[in-house]
Order: C-alpha cells, then structure tokens, then sequence
C-alpha cells in the first residue's frame, strides 16, 4: 500500500511539471513577449503651416505647391511622420501676410512656409516672437544669413529647366525656319514675366540661351505685367506679344492664361509650374516646374526628429528637384526628346554650363565680371565674385537666384518692380 502511494504521488508530481511547463526548452514566455509590449512606437505628428499667394486653381504656382504638399506628405507617412497641415490660400503681400504667421503660430505649428517671394518681410515681423517655430520663406533671400535660427531660405535651380523648355522652343523654331514657315529674323519669342527681379531675369534669360543654342537667330520681347498672378493681365501680355510677331510664347507668372492666349493666337507656348498641354494642346510644348516635395520632406523630417536643417537650400535636376513636364509629341520639333536627353546629360555631368560667358553678350561686350556691369554691385549677399571657370555661377553663393543683368538678344518692353 504504502509503494503504491509513493508511485501515485511521484505521478502526480511528474504530471503537475509537465502542467507547468517546466521541461528544458519549454520555458513560459518572458514578459518581454507579452504582445502589449510589442506595440510599435506611435507616429510622430508635425503641423505644419502653408501661407499661398494663390490657391490650386490657378493651375499653375499653388497649385505645384499643393502636388508638393501632397507628394511630401505621403512619403513621410512611410516613415511614421504624420502630417497635419493649415493652409491658408489667398494671401495677399501685405500686413495680412503677417497676420496668417502669427495666426499660424498661436494655432500650434511647428513649421510654417511662406511660398511668395512677397511674403519674408511680413514673415520676419513675427519670427522673433517664435522661436520654437521654424520658418520657411520660399524664392527668397533674407533669412538664410539673418543671424536667426529659425528662419530658412529655399529654392531650386529653375534656371536649369527654363534653358532645357528653351532648347524645345528653339527646335520648335528652327524647324519652321527651316520648312520655310518663317524667316530667320522671324523666329521671335514673346516672355510674360510677372516683375523684373533677378528672379524672373535670371529664368527668362537661361530660356534664351537655351532656345539661342539650338536655333542662332532667336530674339527675344519681354513684357512685365506687374503681379505674381493676375490671370486676365498675363493673357493681355501674351495677346500682346503675339500680336507684335512673337511665335513663341513662355512666362514666368502663375496662370494657364498665357497658354491659352498663345493657342487662340495660332503660335507656340512653353509652361510653367505645370503640365500646359491640357489646356492648349495646338499650342503648348513642355513646361518645367520645382517638385517641392523634395525640400517639404527633408525640412518635416528634420522637424519631427528634433534636427537641424539647412537655412538656405539648394537643388536642381540632381536630386529631382527641378523637372521638365510631359514633351507634346504631336506638334514638338523631330528630334526633340533626343536633343533633350543630349542637353541633360551635358547638364548632369558639367560640360554644359548654363550661363556660359562665351554664349552672349551685354552692349556688345563679354561679360568678364558681374559686379563691374551692377549697379549696386550686390548681386550675392557675401559679396563673392559670380564669374569664374568661364561661367556666371547661377544660385551658387545663396538659393535665390542674382542673375539680373539684361543680355543682348533680349528686349525689355517695359520694367515692372
């Protein structure tokens, strides 16, 4: 009897290990396995402020900010960075610019971008009062050496893109020279330009070059209109230049009008900001625009993780920043797309210099040294010499483009500051 309990007791221990799990190999799951330790850490979540001048309907400015915005939101969605954006559209270049930023920053942003050239000095009213805020003012040039910390500069090398939409408008036009549709003195380019900054200078004159390299007798009218974006006045402009000979018609100014106006008017157009062939088919060639999704994404991030990042930012076709639209097949020169990619790769590896000084000339006379030829001689902030290694050296010391001297080749109609 008493063998027969010691058995039964042995088992019932043997049976109670087993229950327990306590064989080599079979250990209970440690506590760092429990699955409300295995949570992924949550998204972090930056808001963010966006000041336009005009809204997405303009088809043009704003509306490549918004692609922008949306393109940058969802990459850094990838990443576990949550967007909350306020956009504030139809902001004018005025007091009420100052207002939106500190509206902004009392409603709890992070980060806040001004997209006007307009805009900074409204900006720089309120940042000082921020200075947890970080603040970005797009195409511009006085925050980047301000002696602020949280004031940012940003813009792309768009001078590169406007001289690849010059080399199609050149092709364009020597092509109808060459099948006798117009002579060579013909061959005129009609640029509505919104102000003459160094700016707009710097892209219309990059097109010239490119269109000159491409078809020799190009020339070139300028009409300012006075506005970033006055739809019915770039309309007027284009009406105007196309009237005056012009066969080609590009801008730098915020609407399709300038399109449109060049299809009713039976001549050609190169874009801006946006894809133009939707709106005029007959008329429109390519366009070229700033993909800002590149800069929104590295700034957020940086944002997000508590980093620095740069004060003034600068890129161009080397990072994707600065692309060209879709090329219009159906009425672009034979040849074009392959002179395209020719031109570009030139570009990319640096035997192809935009602003090559042996390319033009200013009152007959090679340009050998910018600031000689300015008239403030203040084309960069540091004052550092823009001419070297045979080029002008474009967006090079600071983002925003000092490109302002007026070539041969091109005539200004009128001025508009």
């Amino acid at each position: 009897m008493k063998k027969f309990l010691a058995l039964l007791l042995s088992l019932v221990m043997v049976l109670s290990l087993a229950a327990c799990g306590g064989g080599k190999g079979d250990e209970a799951p440690a506590a760092t396995d429990d699955p409300a330790n295995t949570e992924e850490p949550a998204a972090k979540t930056v808001k963010v402020g966006l000041i336009c001048i005009g809204d997405e309907n303009d088809q043009g400015y704003t509306y490549n900010f918004i692609r922008g915005k949306e393109a940058a939101t969802e990459a850094l969605a990838a990443k576990g960075i949550q967007v909350e954006w306020n956009v504030k559209y139809n902001i004018n270049e005025d007091s009420g610019c100052a207002d939106a930023n500190i509206e902004l920053a009392e409603e709890g942003c992070d980060l806040i971008i001004n997209n006007s050239y307009g805009f900074e000095p409204f900006m720089l009213q309120v940042v000082d009062d921020y200075p947890d805020i970080q603040f970005i003012s797009c195409t511009n040039q006085g925050s980047w050496n301000d002696g602020r910390d949280n004031t940012h500069n940003a813009f792309a090398n768009i001078y590169e893109g406007r001289y690849l939409a010059g080399v199609v408008a050149g092709m364009k036009m020597q092509e109808m020279i060459d099948n006798g549709e117009i002579t060579a003195d013909q061959a005129v380019i009609g640029y509505v330009g919104a102000f003459s900054f160094a700016e707009v200078i710097s892209g219309f004159t990059a097109y010239y070059l490119g269109a000159k390299s491409v078809c020799p007798s190009a020339t070139m009218k300028v009409q300012f209109v006075g506005s970033w974006s006055n739809a019915t006045e770039e309309g007027n402009a284009a009406a105007a230049l196309a009237d005056m000979g012009c066969v080609m018609i590009s801008q730098h100014s915020d609407n399709t009008t300038p399109a449109t106006t060049a299809q009713s008017k039976g001549v050609f157009h190169t874009g801006y900001n946006n894809d133009m062939i939707s709106v005029a088919p007959e008329a429109s060639l390519i366009g070229t625009r700033i993909d800002w999704s590149h800069y929104f994404e590295y700034a957020i991030e940086a944002v997000a993780n508590g980093e620095e990042f740069d004060q003034d930012w600068c890129h161009g076709m080397d990072m994707g920043a600065v692309v060209l639209t879709d090329l219009n097949e159906d009425i672009a020169a034979a040849g074009t797309a392959e002179k395209l990619a020719e031109v570009e790769a030139a570009l990319a590896d640096g035997s192809l210099q935009v602003f090559d000084t042996s390319t033009f000339t200013i009152g007959g006379q090679p340009l050998t040294n910018a600031f000689a030829l300015d008239t403030d001689g203040d084309f960069t902030p540091d004052a550092e010499e823009a001419v070297f290694d045979g080029a002008f050296h474009e967006s090079y010391f600071q983002s925003a483009p000092y490109f302002a001297l007026q070539i041969d080749g091109i005539e200004w109609l009128n001025s508009a500051f």
